[in-house]
């Protein structure tokens, strides 16, 4: 991958800003859709509260948030505040992250795909769960991953 990969942003069309809103709306009353929370996170210039739906993955035991976007506003957020909340209904879940460095991405990548490659493939530029580790690799810097430790 080139160099503007650690720096790839897929910006949302009109039709998934309306499906994420679908999807935020219905884990805000509580109905997780395959994991979903509400991510909040306090604005690294504002400092006021953002959200965002996202997947909340579990692989092997541990929990994490994978950007398949890339370098979202989210992102950033996350990266200045260090942590935010996770929420579900009434339910929010304090939070801190660690951002995980290339190397430890492919198989974290190859789970994110198996488990959701229906709604987030068409991210991926056509590698999935099935792909080499090398691929997954190579496209790693283009894909943020946040373990989510519970503060």
């Amino acid at each position: 991958m080139t160099q503007d990969n650690a720096h790839r942003y897929i910006e949302p069309k009109r039709y998934e800003a309306i499906l994420h809103r679908t999807v935020s709306g219905l884990t805000r009353l509580g109905i997780s859709l395959w994991g979903s929370r509400v991510l909040a996170v306090r604005g690294r210039k504002s400092g006021q509260w953002r959200t965002n739906p996202v997947n909340l993955m579990t692989f092997e035991g541990e929990r994490y948030l994978v950007a398949p976007r890339g370098r979202t506003q989210w992102v950033r957020n996350l990266r200045a505040a260090g942590g935010g909340e996770l929420r579900l209904g009434r339910r929010a879940e304090t939070f801190t992250a660690m951002e995980l460095d290339d190397d430890a991405k492919p198989e974290l990548l190859r789970a994110y795909l198996k488990r959701w490659a229906f709604e987030v493939g068409m991210f991926f530029d056509g590698v999935d769960a099935s792909a080499p580790t090398e691929k997954l690799r190579e496209i790693a810097p283009g894909y943020p991953v946040f373990r989510v430790e519970t503060a």
